[in-house]
């Protein structure tokens, strides 16, 4: 057998907290051969992260490696010097971190950030360090590299950005690249995208991949082999077919059953004892509660006289009682008209009557004290930036009652409790500050703050974008739920196509600021007639066919084959 390319061998992580040690990483042993991809997998706090901040050498000033080995190449990672570490880095192994804009410098261009690991590792001069960061541009497929070369990383796309920090991290040719989350907050086209060129040119140059997600379709599209980790332990390995059909450990078994397939009900998402699961009734919609009629948004563009149609003529209505989603890839427009409706944004032209009356014609600064804002909530995609960092959970969720129902003293101490326990978020957290808080338990206080004044329209923008498929499963589970209990209606904005199916009985599929296709939600996803939508389908990784796991009872094993 031959020796592996990287060999982690009963790798334990500490690190130093107020309250004492943790290990978030215990007795982890993980091989990657030359040419192989290898997929980590798990939920949030699992160690994923960690053990690939540890391979790297990248760990937090308050964590260190307390026991086993990292061998790369032959060389001992572990006990390498921080000139040896620097060598390595970027030339020899290289990573994709999770967020793009937060690993790229804001205040330098694109080009420039490929000069300076090229030049660091003396595959380049500055003669002709310009040309190669060029060439490495082309390379990830950019458009116009030439031009890109002087962009800075705010004039990008997500997926622009992505392309970039894939550019850096193989600008050396490194014999082995560590993609975190490579794809989250990506559109499924752009998504697919991503994940080809990264398998497409670690192939063309033999390289080997580290795979970390918490998305078990996409590991099972791109993996030879998987690697399943839970609280800080590797629980199960084995090659990706033989995982998907036959799953040994009950937490692997939770993951496949929370993973949203093209036959799955959301109550399918969670097991058969959990008393969260839900079944949304079948029930006929009332009339229109939001009518939108030729609805425009003109952006002006970079030169004088340009302009960016970023909504071009929308029309359509969400009824009372129904969850209508709104789905397109990054750029469609998608957020823009929810930020219209919830009078953020002023419209150019068109109107929005929200239960009878023209909110359209409200300018947004002055929508916020306007009756009818209670009655329109939104839940925003991100729940740690749509969160203020200084305010406790409860004071987040009281925000609305104070300000629009005008709730004061126990009455509002009561409701806001009441609405923790109605979204399923302990009473202890509520004094919590954002940054203490979970991705989960930040959704729940979003969600809870919301509802507080009993909207009639709830918009949800890609709500469940960074979650865990099983924190996931939770919340879609919650949200059909509140919608019975409170008789709201949805407007859901995604671009994951399985969370719409599960959620929604109509579908809009938006592309380049206009409907392209309407319908049924069943029928326009089983048989899409526009082109763009079976594109869509087409580019949603899914686990393999084969065994559905049965719900799973009983304590966590040990790790198995």
């Amino acid at each position: 057998m031959s020796i592996p390319l990287l060999d982690i061998k009963a790798l334990t992580v500490e690190f130093g907290t107020r309250r004492g040690v943790v290990d978030a990483v215990r007795q982890v042993s993980v091989t990657v051969a030359k040419g192989e991809t290898v997929g980590i997998v798990g939920e949030s706090g699992s160690g994923k992260s960690v053990t690939s901040y540890a391979v790297m050498r990248i760990l937090d000033r308050a964590g260190r490696i307390a026991g086993g080995s990292i061998v790369f190449g032959g060389i001992n990672v572990g006990k390498a010097d921080e000139r040896t570490m620097r060598d390595l880095r970027g030339r020899e192994m290289s990573m994709i971190f999770q967020n793009p804009r937060a690993a790229l410098n804001p205040i330098r261009s694109v080009g420039r950030q490929i000069e300076d690991v090229l030049i660091e590792h003396s595959l380049a001069t500055r003669a002709d360090a310009r040309e190669k960061a060029i060439d490495v541009l082309k390379a990830v497929r950019i458009n116009d590299p030439e031009s890109r070369y002087h962009a800075y990383p705010f004039e990008l796309s997500g997926g622009m950005c992505q392309r970039v920090v894939i550019a850096i991290a193989l600008a050396c040719r490194p014999q082995l690249l560590i993609a975190d989350e490579p794809t989250t907050g990506l559109d499924v086209t752009t998504q697919k995208a991503v994940m080809d060129l990264i398998r497409e040119l670690t192939a063309e140059r033999n390289m080997s991949t580290l795979l970390i997600t918490h998305d078990l379709g996409l590991a099972a599209a791109y993996c030879d082999r998987i690697v399943v980790m839970e609280k800080g332990r590797v629980v199960e390995e084995a090659d990706t077919a033989t995982l998907f059909a036959d799953p040994q450990h009950p937490y692997t078994r939770r993951l496949l059953q929370a993973t949203p397939r093209l036959d799955s009900k959301v109550a399918d998402l969670l097991p058969e004892e959990d008393s969260r699961r839900r079944t949304p009734s079948a029930r006929p919609p009332g009339e229109a509660l939001l009518r939108i009629q030729d609805l425009v948004k003109v952006f002006p563009g970079k030169d004088k006289g340009d302009e960016y149609r970023a909504v071009d003529g929308l029309s359509f209505e969400v009824r009372c009682g129904e969850s209508l989603g709104l789905v397109g890839e990054s750029g469609c427009g998608k957020s823009t008209t929810s930020s219209m409706i919830m009078r953020l944004l002023d419209p150019t032209s068109g109107s929005i009557q929200f239960n009878g009356e023209d909110i359209g014609a409200v300018p947004g600064k002055r929508f916020a004290g306007h009756p009818a804002r209670a009655g329109l909530q939104m839940v925003f995609q991100d729940p740690t930036d749509s969160l203020n960092p200084r305010w406790s959970a409860r004071r987040s969720i009281s925000d609305p009652l104070m300000r629009l129902g005008n709730v004061r003293g126990s009455a509002l101490r009561a409701k806001v409790e009441a609405l923790a326990e109605m979204v399923g978020l302990p009473e202890h957290l509520l004094d919590r500050f954002p940054h203490q808080l979970s991705g989960g338990q930040k959704a729940r206080v979003g969600i809870a703050r919301a509802i507080a004044l009993e909207p009639k329209l709830l918009i949800l923008d890609e709500p469940t974008a960074a979650l865990d498929v099983s924190v996931q499963a939770v919340v879609l589970n919650l949200l059909v739920e509140l919608r019975e209990r409170l008789g709201m209606s949805y407007l859901f904005i995604s671009h994951d196509l399985n969370v719409v199916r599960l959620l929604c009985e109509r579908v809009l599929v938006m592309k380049a600021g206009r409907i392209v296709e309407q319908g049924p939600a069943e029928q326009l996803l089983d048989s899409p007639e526009h082109p763009y939508t079976r594109e869509l389908l087409a580019a949603i990784p899914h686990p393999p066919a084969g065994m559905v796991p049965s719900p799973i009872r009983g304590e966590p094993q040990a790790m198995v084959r």
